[in-house]
């Protein structure tokens, strides 16, 4: 299992600069990848499209860009972009977004996720793959194609939470990546679920980017309230609180794993016992010192 981390979360007013130091320490410390969420503020493939430039090997993922306000050919030609600026470093995480955001934001129909995801996938991975993409859904009519010079396919994850998607994007994609998932959810829905679909399907085994909460607290009750503050709202959005809820958790302090280096450790190794190939560190920045002994310790367990 890869050890990566997560450059920002919502609610980080970090900029460009910030956030490609950030790389740049991430790669030096010896993360395997590091992970950019794409809200309203900076463009992430932009900012790892920089980072690239400044680093050298590690993996450079989004998690995720939303879909519907990117056209699959757009998205396409970002992303290949991308693999030219990083020599082909990234993993293009992808996902529904919210329906709040969807049609109350930005006024886009959100009524049907699934035929959504399967249309925009199917156009999405052809174009990646360099092909002549002619396709006809509810959604999308295309008729398009993309290339890049030397930019190669990136792997595929998509954000799938509840049974069907994940089924899905097992048939369809490389991966997925989960949030407010812990290890009883992982390895009681998640894993076996989309491995089966991609068995099914004839595909290789996916990828599984597990992103967890971690804080080092010797007091376990402050940590997990530092964890409850800093991520509350996910506990209150609809696919995020269901996901909590199929992994029999209600807070997200309780798919956290807060304590002392040792409890941190073990909890680390607990996702790799249950086949997570990518362990990603959301860590709570609003006590820098907190934080930064946090990434500490996973840089010591990456470096053992």
């Amino acid at each position: 299992m890869r050890i990566g981390t997560m450059l920002s979360m919502p609610g980080d007013a970090a900029g460009t600069r910030v956030l490609v130091d950030r790389v740049v320490a991430a790669e030096r410390a010896g993360f395997a990848s590091v992970w950019l969420p794409q809200v309203n503020t900076i463009d992430a493939l932009m900012v790892l499209a920089l980072a690239g430039s400044a680093t050298r090997t590690i993996e450079l993922g989004t998690a995720v860009v939303p879909t519907y306000p990117r056209h699959p050919t757009a998205l396409a030609a970002q992303a290949l972009t991308v693999q030219d600026a990083t020599n082909n470093r990234l993993a293009l995480g992808i996902g529904l977004s919210h329906r709040f955001f969807i049609e109350d934001s930005l006024g886009l129909d959100y009524s049907k996720p699934i035929a959504h995801t399967r249309d925009y996938l199917t156009i999405l991975t052809g174009l990646l793959r360099g092909e002549q993409v002619k396709y006809e859904g509810k959604a999308y009519r295309v008729n398009a194609q993309v290339g890049v010079a030397g930019a190669k396919p990136p792997p595929v994850l998509v954000a799938a939470l509840g049974p069907d998607m994940l089924r899905l994007c097992g048939r369809l994609a490389d991966g997925t990546i989960t949030w407010m998932g812990g290890l009883n959810y992982l390895r009681d829905i998640a894993i076996p679920t989309m491995t089966a679909a991609a068995r099914d399907a004839g595909r290789p085994a996916p990828r599984f980017v597990a992103m967890v909460p971690v804080v080092h607290s010797p007091t376990d009750p402050a940590g997990r309230d530092a964890i409850d503050a800093a991520f509350r709202l996910y506990g209150t959005i609809p696919s995020y609180k269901a996901t909590l809820e199929r992994g029999g958790a209600s807070m997200p302090s309780d798919v956290a794993i807060v304590g002392s280096a040792a409890a941190i450790e073990s909890g680390v190794r607990a996702y790799a016992d249950i086949g997570v190939t990518d362990f990603v560190a959301a860590v709570p920045g609003a006590q820098a010192d907190v934080a930064n002994d946090t990434m500490q310790i996973l840089a010591g367990l990456i470096r053992r």
